[in-house]
């Protein structure tokens, strides 16, 4: 690919410091990607990134702002005509998978955002949330989708500042929610992309003591900042229901995602941006409307 051909590409790895030879594997594994040129930052959330491989810089913030802030502070330093959020415990192990992502988003100029498909490495069996649709269908099979998993995103540049960026308020859980739906109310599509991998441990996320609060609190964010809002409490409701069918056996799990509801309601959720109809349109006529 001549020089003139490669694309720039900001890639923004968030850290807490906990994971260093995750890290250091992800991050070498961006800086052998060919035929793309490439701005790398290492994000320290509340930590001082050290020990990074030649060619990372480092961006250290004072405290954890959670993951969504922490990942805009990183773009914000980056350049390029697009940007790769990748998690600090995942790694992409083609040597080509940027030229490949950006080549599918050069070729469909329609998609706005690509999540590859994700894999353990190990050989683990591989959650099915990984793949972000109701119909999950083979891993392989790519289709338009309406949330993503966060860990390994790629996004042209302007699209990313067009949505505004991650939703800082959600500080965990459910970001990638908003980012997909912004994306389509940009008027692009959110693609995942099963010809496309990365690498990802299989770990639970309700490993995060906060997971459940969390989850129910921005459900409701999620509703209050992006549904026209008639369509909010029927979003809520028919997640409610959801978890009611899931864990009726389980009191003390929803009556802590019930107190999630109820502070999503009442904490600031930040800036609002409801989503228009023809959105509204466009994603259930694309396979899901946002009420589920």
């Amino acid at each position: 690919m001549p020089h003139h051909d490669r694309p720039r590409i900001g890639v923004v790895s968030l850290s807490q410091g906990t994971r260093p030879e995750d890290l250091r594997r992800g991050l070498e594994s961006v800086l052998a990607q060919q035929d793309v040129e490439l701005d790398v930052v290492c994000v320290g959330n509340g930590w001082e990134p050290t020990g990074l491989p030649e060619g990372v810089r480092a961006l250290a913030l004072p405290q954890n702002v959670g993951i969504p802030a922490g990942r805009n502070a990183g773009a914000e330093v980056v350049e390029g005509q697009y940007v790769f959020f990748l998690d600090d415990d995942a790694s992409i192990p083609s040597p080509t998978f940027l030229r490949d992502a950006v080549a599918l988003l050069e070729r469909d100029p329609s998609l706005g955002l690509v999540q590859p498909r994700v894999v353990d490495p190990t050989g683990a069996a591989n959650p099915r949330r990984w793949v972000p649709r109701i119909r999950k269908g083979s891993p392989s099979d790519s289709s338009p989708v309406f949330s993503v998993w966060e860990g390994a995103v790629v996004l042209p540049m302007d699209v990313y500042r067009a949505v505004g960026g991650w939703g800082a308020p959600y500080f965990y859980a459910h970001e990638g929610i908003e980012l997909a739906w912004r994306v389509w109310d940009a008027g692009r599509r959110a693609w995942y992309a099963g010809d496309l991998v990365a690498h990802h441990p299989a770990i639970d996320p309700a490993r995060h003591s906060e997971y459940i609060r969390l989850n129910a609190r921005n459900r409701v964010f999620l509703a209050r900042r992006n549904l026209p809002a008639v369509l909010r409490p029927v979003y809520v409701g028919s997640w409610a229901a959801i978890q009611v069918a899931r864990w009726w056996r389980h009191p003390l799990r929803l009556r802590t995602w019930f107190a999630g509801v109820r502070e999503g309601w009442t904490a600031d959720c930040g800036p609002t941006r409801p989503m228009g109809w023809l959105t509204v349109g466009r994603m259930t006529l694309a396979g899901r409307a946002p009420l589920v």
